[in-house]
C-alpha cells in the first residue's frame, strides 16, 4: 500500500492563513521563499530530528497560493510511492491524468520535479476530478 503522507491546502492571504492555523490549532509554520512558490510548510504534530512524525497515523502538510485554476481550490493529499514513474503509469493506465510538476526554475513540466531534501513530486487528477500528488521520498539515513 502507498500511504498518504502529507496534505495540502490553498491560501488567498498567506498571513491571515498562518495566523488562523497557529492561533486555532497551534500549528507551526515555516515560510518558504519565492523559489518554492511561497509555499508554507506546516507542522501539525511533533517530529523527530529527521522531521518524521512521532505519532503513528499523523501527518504534516503545507499551504500554497491559490490560483484561478479550480483544482487549486480544494484540499489535496500527497501519496508516497516507491517509484514515481511506475505510479504515474498506474495513474494513466487506470483512467487518471498527470497534471504536472514544477521544474528547477519554477516552470511547469510534465515530469516529476525535485523538492530539495524531500523527493520527486508530481500532481495528478483521479477519475473523479480530485487533485492529488505523488511523492517518491528521498531515502532517509
Amino acid at each position: 500500500m502507498n500511504p498518504v503522507v502529507h496534505f495540502e491546502m490553498g491560501y488567498v492571504d498567506r498571513d491571515r492563513m498562518k495566523q488562523f492555523y497557529e492561533a486555532a490549532f497551534g500549528w507551526k509554520m515555516q515560510q518558504m521563499g519565492a523559489a518554492m512558490g511561497n509555499y508554507v510548510v506546516v507542522q501539525t504534530t511533533d517530529t523527530d530530528e529527521k522531521g518524521m512524525v512521532k505519532a503513528p497515523g499523523t501527518i504534516n502538510g503545507g499551504f500554497y497560493q491559490k490560483t484561478d485554476n479550480p483544482l487549486s481550490h480544494a484540499p489535496s493529499v500527497v501519496i508516497a510511492v516507491p517509484d514515481i514513474k511506475q505510479a504515474m503509469q498506474a495513474v494513466t493506465d487506470n483512467g487518471g491524468t498527470i497534471l504536472g510538476g514544477m521544474g528547477a526554475n519554477g516552470e511547469h513540466t510534465m515530469e516529476p520535479g525535485m523538492i530539495p531534501g524531500v523527493g520527486l513530486w508530481i500532481s495528478i487528477q483521479d477519475t473523479e476530478g480530485n487533485r492529488a500528488s505523488l511523492l517518491q521520498p528521498l531515502p532517509r539515513e
